[in-house]
């Protein structure tokens, strides 16, 4: 299992920044951060004046661009992709269905992205639904200027950010479910074998069968039959949800 390390940095609002993959591999922003290139960042967000603030806040830091901005309601993939993105930075619509559907459509189109968003966390349970569903940071809207900044330098590094009082729901959240954390025998209940747990990781990092069958010396109809049994085992409809469901199970952190 991957190791995590959670480090609180000392800010107005007490925020806290949680890294996710100690010593992962490093991915197309990584390397373009290597290289010298800007975080290229999309920015989301139904009101015009948000949109051109963050966008002027951004554009401050000599190392993020703004690529695209968008207003459009329900959110599309489309331009997005095409802009190439690094991370999205998506303000909230106030609606959790819609923040939830965006949020889910991004990572199924384009895993590599990561999703920096801004909301208002009225309620812990909508924050953790977001959480559940894919984003790497979370921001209250009252957020400084500086604090945008850092947000996105750190979800660009492979780090996960929010608010401190958040972090702490997140810890108690693990806490209370805790007796249902999944050990060894579960996945073995699961009846996973040896090479179906070394796809799980792969289909995460959102992998093409092509992909996954080269880096395993397969046959892309092998993989395809893999993942068709993966799916049936736990009664997933798709890729997403398959990996949603996984992580749930603790296969993924």
């Amino acid at each position: 299992m991957t190791d995590i390390t959670i480090k609180e940095t000392t800010r107005s609002n007490g925020s806290a920044t949680v890294s996710r993959r100690r010593g992962a591999k490093p991915g197309r922003a990584e390397a373009r951060e290597t290289a010298g290139e800007k975080i290229r960042v999309f920015v989301a967000a139904e009101n015009r004046l948000l949109r051109e603030a963050l966008s002027r806040v951004l554009t401050k830091d000599a190392g993020i661009e703004v690529i695209a901005t968008d207003s459009a309601a329900p959110f599309h993939t489309d331009v997005l992709l095409d802009a190439r993105a690094d991370i999205l930075l998506l303000a909230s619509r106030g609606s959790l269905p819609e923040d939830l559907s965006a949020i889910q459509q991004v990572r199924a189109a384009e895993p590599r992205v990561r999703i920096l968003l801004i909301g208002m966390a009225k309620d812990e349970r909508e924050f953790l639904q977001c959480v559940r569903a894919g984003i790497s940071g979370y921001l209250l809207r009252d957020a400084s200027a500086g604090e945008v900044q850092q947000g996105v330098q750190a979800v660009h590094a492979g780090e996960a950010v929010c608010p401190g009082a958040l972090c702490a729901i997140l810890f108690r959240y693990f806490e209370s479910d805790a007796s249902s954390l999944p050990c060894t025998s579960s996945k073995r209940r699961l009846g996973l074998s040896r090479r179906e747990l070394q796809l799980i990781p792969l289909i995460a990092q959102g992998l093409t069968n092509k992909e996954i069958a080269n880096h395993f010396s397969l046959s892309e109809q092998t993989v395809k039959n893999h993942l068709y049994r993966m799916k049936h085992k736990i009664g997933a409809e798709d890729r997403l949800e398959m990996v949603q469901l996984y992580r749930t199970q603790g296969f993924l952190v």
